[in-house]
């Protein structure tokens, strides 16, 4: 009944707004020594194409695992008094950073008031003495004095390290020492499996970024590498925790706002961001958000207790099924871009209770029914984007394949190995060499790699203008005409240079006894065309008298 349904979603409203804990199914109680295990035994280090590049300097902070080697400039032996009295002077602003954090005051934590939003820390704070206290250490009982720099680069509870030697540069599992819950939310992400194996295991999440660009052909061809560390800066997250809560503050409250997702989430591929401010609930954070809503607030108590009156990005992909984590890929259903292999199996079951918790999701503010005609219509209009794209394709597929692309056949090198040629191959957005790519081809790598996702981003992030006219739709038709336009040029030029072809070589093979016997091929024959028309020209029509002999004949 209608009051049922009433009284279901408001007890839905009130499971998501209300639920305590963070947590995800199957972490519970998670080991550390097993979950850092499993960390260091499943990463992928330099990737399976190590063997074409080498790590620049600044790549041993995307990489503190397999690159970071300490730097022998400061010598000797330091306690936990000489890193603070030293970097207070050397890098002032890390030591204010984290002067100013909850590491560097852990008694104001356990001094905050039960009313206070912030005093759910203290909770946070007993669960990490805990987890030290079960890995040794810390003894039972004993209070955490202070998360100092020692703790981080050096080990948690060492007095003393050894700058030149064992300074190291913390990473997932050094963080995940006191934070193991939610070292196991992130890393549960590589637990996710596509049902029709439209991605591999874990793809694509935060957990296997790094992976994913080790394992990117191109990224490990490109000779120049200052450049593609540009692809690290952003696929450092399955390393370190540092890309959302920035060092040394490492504030949850900075890591709440959406800008923090901005740095890596912008641009024509990861465009979330762009497509978030400029929707309706964009406008609603910039012009309320920032001046009255609380960021201290654990997400779950967003919207009844931090006065949100609309989504962020962590209220969004952090929740499911009232669950808030660190697992973002629990309700993923198109991932980082559409394929036909997504389109084609949406209505599987997997796809359909996913597309249900978004609904359950959305249902914080909007109606179900609202909810489910717009993610509905998502679908479809994504699907339409799509549709253009892959006609697109088959066009820039078959000219590849017919041999017909610009150059293709006297000036397209290989690409680098371990890159191998295709035609609009997503190496052709970082490498270009002769004809290859080629025009047409560009334009379909970017019709893929950028305008479909920019189209199917738009929609789902309710930005009307990105997905309908300024980056979606419009540009898909943009690159559809060109890529037609040229798909004729290239196949009316191949054609026309087939009949030149085929006329010189019947030319050639005219037989003697087939022009008179004379020997005179078509050469001779267009030789004395020309001088017959020079000679009409010059003389007039033959048998007709020139104006000299009617004149003389008049005369006479």
């Amino acid at each position: 009944s209608a009051v049922a349904l009433v009284l279901l979603r408001v007890g839905l409203l009130f499971t998501l707004i209300g639920f305590s804990g963070i947590g995800v199914a199957g972490t519970d109680n998670p080991d550390f020594e097993q979950l850092k295990k499993n960390y260091l035994d499943s990463h992928p280090g330099k990737g399976s194409h190590g063997a074409y590049w080498e790590p620049i300097p600044i790549q041993k902070y995307w990489n503190p695992k397999d690159f970071y080697k300490p730097p022998k400039t400061v010598q000797g032996e330091f306690g936990r008094n000489d890193c603070i009295s030293c970097h207070e002077a050397a890098t002032p602003g890390a030591f204010h950073a984290w002067k100013n954090s909850v590491h560097g005051d852990l008694a104001a934590i356990r001094n905050l008031p039960d009313s206070d939003v912030r005093a759910y820390k203290k909770q946070k704070l007993a669960e990490v003495e805990a987890n030290l206290a079960k890995q040794g250490l810390l003894k039972q009982g004993q209070r955490l004095d202070q998360v100092g720099c020692i703790d981080c680069h050096g080990g948690v509870g060492k007095e003393t390290v050894n700058h030149a030697e064992n300074l190291v540069m913390p990473d997932r599992a050094a963080c995940g020492t006191c934070h193991v819950g939610e070292f196991a939310e992130a890393e549960s992400e590589k637990n996710q499996e596509w049902p029709q194996k439209q991605w591999g295991k874990g793809h694509p999440s935060h957990a296997v970024d790094w992976e994913a660009n080790v394992e990117n052909t191109v990224w490990a061809a490109m000779p120049q590498r200052e450049v593609a560390q540009g692809c690290d800066m952003c696929h450092y997250q399955q390393n370190k925790c540092d890309g959302c809560h920035t060092r040394h503050s490492f504030s949850a409250a900075e890591a709440r706002q959406p800008e923090a997702c901005s740095t890596c989430h912008n641009g024509v591929d990861h465009n979330e961001f762009e497509n978030f401010m400029m929707s309706k609930h964009g406008t609603q954070y910039q012009t309320l958000g920032k001046a009255k809503w609380n960021f201290e607030v654990p997400l779950k108590d967003a919207i009844a207790k931090g006065g949100y009156t609309a989504p962020t990005c962590q209220l969004c992909h952090f929740e499911y099924q009232g669950d808030y984590s660190h697992n973002l890929v629990r309700k993923v259903r198109w991932a980082f871009n559409p394929t036909p292999a997504i389109a084609d199996n949406l209505g599987h079951s997997w796809f359909e209770d996913r597309k249900t918790a978004w609904v359950d999701t959305c249902s914080l503010c909007h109606s179900a029914s609202f909810a489910k005609a717009y993610l509905d219509a998502a679908d479809k209009g994504t699907i339409q984007g799509l549709q253009v794209e892959q006609e697109a394709k088959k066009v820039v597929t078959q000219l590849y394949e017919d041999g017909l692309l610009v150059g293709q056949k006297t000036n397209r090198p290989a690409p680098p190995l371990p890159e191998k040629d295709a035609p609009a191959g997503f190496f052709q957005l970082f490498w270009a060499k002769g004809n290859n790519p080629s025009h047409i081809e560009r334009i379909h790598a970017d019709m893929w790699e950028h305008d479909v996702i920019k189209h199917y981003k738009g929609i789902f992030h309710a930005n009307p203008g990105g997905f309908t006219y300024t980056e979606g739709w419009s540009n898909l038709m943009k690159d559809y005409s060109e890529i037609m336009d040229e798909n004729t040029r290239l196949r009316e030029s191949a054609a026309q240079a087939k009949i030149a072809k085929a006329s010189v070589n019947s030319t050639a093979t005219v037989p003697a006894s087939e022009s008179g016997g004379s020997g005179l091929g078509l050469t001779g024959l267009l030789l004395i065309a020309l001088g017959l028309g020079v000679a009409y020209k010059i003389f007039g029509p033959f048998g007709k008298k020139s104006e000299a002999d009617e004149v003389s004949e008049e005369a006479k």
